[in-house]
């Protein structure tokens, strides 16, 4: 029996004891030619799951999507793009904190993860040299003291999770301490990659509950990419955390192989609706360096997404799809036969706030960069090369 052969069923009532794999001998399952050229990719980009979760794998299906999501790929190597595809270094204020929009700060609280997703499009952090994630979160709650436009804090990296129940208690009290920090979020897949760090840690229950207020909420922001990682204990998992108090609603980019279908992400949806952590953002997917097996064209991303759309309840149609510019958060509002119908959601610079954008339709593009404005629009268009420079369409 091999290492992931001799995995619980996710459906068992037993706890196991969850180990992380990082190096690709360990995956029994997968011929050991694979592992041999994959080993190339894991040089570059690293690899990590754990083992409960290669559990849900099925290994006779090449095309399994829990495989896609987790087992690198050797066309990962191939395809242009950058490491950090959204300019994020252009919004950092100090190690581990980035401040894009006014009422907003983003903290990199961890340089770890319950797995190394494949798409990840902060992949840099997991690789040797970086030096982008902060634990010691001072300075970042001394900016937040003295800056009371910020209302709102996402924890992220990294999975804050993965801290240890007394830091991550220890940064929540301090952001709490902030009168005008209204809104904590946490940024986690660890209901889909370990439930079990929820489940086993009562302490980490009771943390959650005392800092999430009737007036002052955590929110967390669950990473689920595909319906089979909504096993027993994952349901758990959530329930546990809406029991300590907080607010779930799940985030995920659409990834060609796991969830490019309207059938599966319809049922995705309806089943986060069930369990009381609805869909949030559908995100298309940033051109990371290494992330190109993985996206979809934005076209046939907004007509998966409509048709998904179709299926449950309003609580099932709650997603917007959206881009992570670095320019701001753009949602795709619609396409037809001749272009494509955006508006900034976000924005950096103060005058795109809420502004509407008309593209030419373009099927092979992938990113707002590859738009170009329709005849007679005022769309900004994004000139890769420049920088963070906007040029502006047809006068």
């Amino acid at each position: 029996m091999s290492q992931i052969d001799a995995v619980p069923s996710a459906h068992s009532s037993y706890t196991p004891s969850v180990r992380y794999i990082t190096r690709l001998e360990q995956l029994q399952d997968l011929p050991p030619d694979q592992r041999a050229e994959l080993e190339h990719v894991t040089r570059l980009y690293g690899f990590r799951a754990s083992d409960y979760y290669l559990g849900l794998v099925n290994w006779q299906d090449p095309c399994d999507p829990i495989r896609q999501l987790v087992v690198p790929r050797i066309d990962e190597l191939a395809g242009s793009g950058r490491l950090d595809a959204s300019n994020e270094a252009a919004n950092t204020i100090a190690r581990g904190m980035q401040h894009k929009y006014p009422d907003t700060v983003v903290l990199l609280c961890n340089e770890t993860c319950g797995g190394f997703c494949r798409y990840c499009f902060r992949k840099r952090l997991f690789m040797n040299g970086n030096t982008e994630v902060s634990l010691d979160q001072t300075l970042a709650l001394n900016y937040i003291m003295a800056h009371p436009e910020i209302t709102n804090v996402l924890l992220t990296g990294g999975d804050p999770l993965l801290l240890s129940t007394s830091r991550l208690g220890a940064l929540l009290g301090g952001l709490r301490a902030i009168p005008h920090v209204q809104i904590i979020r946490i940024g986690t897949k660890m209901p889909a990659f370990n439930p079990w760090r929820v489940l086993e840690d009562e302490s980490l229950q009771q943390t959650l509950g005392r800092y999430s207020t009737a007036r002052q909420r955590i929110y967390i922001m669950t990473h689920f990419d595909h319906p089979r990682e909504l096993t027993d204990p994952a349901i758990e998992c959530v329930d546990r955390l809406i029991r300590a108090g907080v607010i779930c609603a799940n985030q995920c980019p659409l990834i060609r192989g796991v969830n490019d279908d309207p059938a599966v992400l319809s049922d995705l949806y309806r089943r986060l609706s069930w369990i009381g952590c609805p869909p949030y953002y559908l995100f298309q997917m940033r051109p990371t360096l290494g992330n190109q097996p993985y996206a979809v064209p934005i076209v046939r991303g907004w007509e998966i997404f409509r048709e998904a759309l179709r299926y449950g309840s309003g609580l099932a149609r709650r997603a917007r799809f959206v881009m992570s510019h670095e320019t701001g958060k753009i949602e795709i509002l619609g396409v037809d036969e001749k272009r494509i119908y955006l508006r900034y959601q976000r924005a950096k610079d103060p005058t795109l706030r809420g502004r509407f954008l008309v593209y030419k339709r373009n099927d092979d593009a992938y990113w707002l960069d590859d738009l170009v404005p329709a005849d007679d629009e005022h769309a900004p268009r994004f000139a890769p090369e420049s920088g963070l420079e906007i040029h502006a369409g047809p006068e």
